[in-house]
């Protein structure tokens, strides 16, 4: 028999499982493929696709994750991906499976995770890394140039000019402007990502996709999930409080040049913070079952 730890899932029950998984993803991914297919631009939410490289039918696959068995002949299917193996009492992922190769980025990420999840979160940053990336450019250099900016060039240097720009998050830092960098309080680089990496940076917390979609097969599907909704959510707050107008697409403006704005995107900011640490706890968990397994 199993070990204690190990759940057993009726056919029905994981298929139900699967099912679930793969309606609430959908709602995410039937949207951006039919603008794909029709050759249609999202500067919200292509971005969860396009940056974070994860297809969209990779999103729907569902896995178990580790310490499941799936019980049925229906669980052989399984079988076809080499993580997996047939045990007496069905079919599971077997974290030995987890490639050598992967394991230092394993051991990695996880003093990742947990220097984020024990350094203090920072806020009032006022997402002025959207700012920075547009910062004295021209309008051919511009990203999102489909979609126009809230304020002249001029007006929206001084707006970046006028703060204290301090991005904690190298992702973010390095989109910026030439001109933009020297404003950072911090020059983070990609050797110092583990120094800098804090729970109260939105992009941080976006990451925790990327994160737990790396670790497939053997992050379960659920979390996943969780991870792109909590993604999206943030990219939608990430795009309101930037100097682009996207009022058309139903995305009211949070206008950080004011007072009321800084205050209503830290009260979000904080939000966020919080929602993030559940999430940043199961990822950290599956680190340790899979290093078990070393």
């Amino acid at each position: 028999m199993p070990a204690a730890s190990v759940s057993i899932l009726a056919e029905a029950e994981w298929r139900e499982r699967r099912h679930a998984h793969e309606a609430r993803v959908r709602a995410w991914t039937d949207p951006h493929q039919a603008r794909a297919a029709r050759g249609e631009k999202h500067p919200v939410y292509d971005f969860l696709f396009s940056y974070y490289a994860f297809r969209a039918s990779w999103l729907r696959q569902w896995h178990p994750g580790p310490d499941t068995v799936l019980v049925g002949e229906g669980a052989r299917e399984f079988l076809r991906h080499p993580e997996y193996r047939e045990t007496p009492d069905g079919v599971m992922l077997d974290p030995a499976a987890l490639p050598a190769r992967r394991r230092d980025f394993l051991v990695w990420l996880r003093g990742l995770l947990a220097a984020t999840q024990t350094r203090p979160p920072a806020f009032g940053c006022f997402g002025l890394h959207e700012w920075a990336m547009v910062y004295r450019q021209t309008p051919d250099e511009i990203r999102h140039n489909a979609w126009p900016l809230r304020f002249p060039p001029d007006d929206l240097a001084r707006i970046v000019e006028a703060q204290p720009v301090r991005c904690s998050h190298f992702d973010a830092f390095r989109f910026f402007t030439a001109p933009a960098r020297p404003l950072n309080k911090l020059q983070p680089t990609r050797e110092t990502v583990a120094d800098n990496e804090q729970r109260g940076c939105l992009h941080a917390n976006m990451d925790l996709y990327k994160w737990a979609f790396k670790l497939a097969p053997f992050t379960p599907a659920e979390l996943i999930a969780d991870c792109f909704a909590l993604a999206r959510d943030i990219r939608e707050m990430d795009m309101r409080a930037s100097p682009y107008d996207l009022r058309a697409l139903g995305f009211d403006p949070i206008a950080i040049e004011t007072p009321e704005g800084r205050l209503d995107y830290e009260r979000q900011q904080r939000a966020f913070a919080l929602r993030s640490e559940p999430l940043r706890a199961r990822l950290l968990a599956l680190c340790d079952r899979l290093l078990e397994s070393d």
